[in-house]
């Protein structure tokens, strides 16, 4: 069994729920899905940090609390809610090693446009979106930093450069599984195994034409006729 954590956002709800679709679809492994919610970590105490103004999500932070949503034991994963899946996740996981805490796509992603999204601030810094697909070794001992304290009171930097860890604790899986849509091209930079709308999707009106588009449409489709 292996949990999947996936970032909520009301904002983003069909794209949560096309992104699970996908993930279940095409999974041949025992997984099971927990949204991160902000309001019920808020209410099971958990998640206290102030409001961000400047977080383009709901789920910003709550993915760092993984490993101890996780009881610090086993591999979890965790996604954005603007992921389309397009293979199994079992070829992500099939061959984890131990000396990693995390692995993560080391992304070299520098937009030029200023926002993103539904008119949300396009940051800037450094290892940005190796935070959007993470699978977490969560007994790894450099994960225990990562307490409920050191979650709500961190700054956004610490947590989103992973700098409580060694650069030889971060392990690094294909740019496939977290394709950046409208960054990386087929076929010089491979082909997608997982599509991430980072910049947005076709859930928002002004991203209805954007790329891999009818793919994301398709898998909305199905998702409503319950068709997989």
């Amino acid at each position: 069994m292996t949990n999947v954590y996936i970032g909520y956002d009301a904002r983003e709800d069909a794209a949560w729920r096309v992104c699970v679709s996908s993930l279940l679809r095409h999974s041949s492994t025992n997984i099971t899905i927990k949204p991160l919610i902000q309001k019920e970590l808020r209410d099971n105490g958990f998640y206290t940090r102030k409001k961000d103004d400047r977080a383009s999500t709901e789920f910003t932070y709550t993915r760092f609390m993984v490993p101890f949503l996780n009881q610090y034991e086993g591999w979890a994963i965790y996604c954005d809610c603007d992921f389309l899946w397009l293979k199994d996740v079992r070829d992500l996981i099939s061959s984890l090693d131990t000396k990693f805490a995390v692995y993560v796509v080391k992304h070299d992603y520098k937009p030029t446009n200023k926002t993103k999204m539904d008119g949300k601030e396009q940051s800037q810094y450094p290892r940005k979106n190796w935070s959007s697909l993470i699978i977490w070794n969560c007994a790894h001992p450099s994960n225990a930093q990562l307490s409920l304290d050191t979650i709500n009171q961190a700054s956004p930097s610490y947590l989103h450069r992973f700098s409580w860890l060694n650069d030889f604790d971060i392990g690094e899986i294909s740019l496939e599984w977290n394709w950046l849509v409208g960054w990386y091209q087929e076929p010089q930079d491979g082909t997608p195994r997982a599509l991430h709308y980072t910049e947005g999707g076709p859930w928002f009106d002004e991203y209805k034409q954007c790329e891999y588009a009818d793919l994301w449409l398709k898998e909305y489709e199905l998702f409503r006729n319950h068709t997989f």
